[in-house]
């Protein structure tokens, strides 16, 4: 940048320029989203944005964003395009009036920009460690060498209670599923190289993955976790996708899976057609 140390302060964020990177500073404003709170400040290498775009914004505002290359920050790889708009992390918003400082800033920015493509390494810090939250079956926990999961006995299915609780060392471990906690069924899987190329269980049976739920495993929690998981994995050799599919389910888990459900629907987050559709789809697996 032309100065270095300059900054410009948004709604709930402020970012700060410098020579070879952008420092965004979070928690600034009413009610900023949890997310940002958690994270606290994230230090953004120029080696690792692609972009940066300037658009208008709702009520008066405009948004700068930074377009991240894939593969450079294990956070958005976690979030594999699930965050929602407001949530990003990498939006600046900012009233209409500071739309030319705004521009300005972005034709600096793009001005230092080299890299484009993906990036080979994670080039932006995954969240601090020791993390750990607490899903619908489960606490989660990661101490930056292992993940472990113990299981609670009024969320967990028969299956993995009578797995026991589980511990995943990270040299074990050969990828990162994170569904977020704002759709039905989301939950975090750990894929273990040596089944990385076998059918994945479902998620509420698999001893490899916890489940969310109503006020379990919320982003702010899980995705900073899931992150952190997938950076020490990235460190620890390739990382590998989830294959998709999975068998039929114990007819005592489809029923918590409903019971579930209709809490959901209760509470307003499932319409009725998305609670018939979902509990039909359900029962098929009978």
């Amino acid at each position: 940048m032309s100065r270095m140390g300059d900054v410009l302060a948004g709604f709930h964020a402020a970012w700060e320029f410098e020579s070879d990177s952008v420092l965004i500073r979070y928690e600034r404003g009413i009610r900023p989203p949890k997310l940002f709170q958690a994270l606290g400040e994230r230090r953004i290498p120029l080696a690792a944005i692609a972009g940066v775009s300037l658009t208008q914004g709702k009520r008066g505002t405009v948004v700068l964003r930074l377009e991240l290359r894939p593969g450079a920050d294990p956070l958005m790889d976690a979030a594999a395009g699930q965050l929602k708009e407001g949530g990003d992390p990498y939006r600046l918003v900012l009233p209409a009036e500071r739309e030319t400082l705004a521009e300005y800033y972005a034709d600096e920015l793009r001005a230092l920009l080299t890299e484009s493509g993906p990036s080979e390494d994670f080039l932006v810090s995954a969240p601090d460690v020791p993390l750990q939250f607490k899903a619908y079956d489960a606490k989660a926990s990661f101490d930056g060498n292992t993940v472990r999961f113990r299981w609670f006995w009024t969320g967990a299915s028969s299956a993995k209670w009578k797995a026991g609780d589980q511990s995943f060392p990270v040299a074990e471990l050969s990828g990162v599923e994170w569904r977020s906690p704002e759709v039905f069924e989301g939950h975090l899987r750990l894929v273990r190289r040596d089944s990385a190329d076998t059918q994945p269980a479902q998620p509420d049976v698999d001893p490899a993955s916890v489940v969310f739920g109503l006020g379990y495993g919320p982003v702010h929690e899980s995705l900073p976790f899931a992150a952190a998981v997938l950076c020490a994995v990235r460190r620890s050799g390739p990382v590998a996708a989830v294959p998709a599919g999975a068998p039929r389910r114990d007819p005592a888990d489809i029923a918590e899976r409903i019971r579930h459900l209709g809490e959901l629907h209760e509470a307003g987050l499932v319409t009725d057609e998305e609670f018939s559709s979902k509990k039909a789809e359900l029962l098929a697996e009978l």
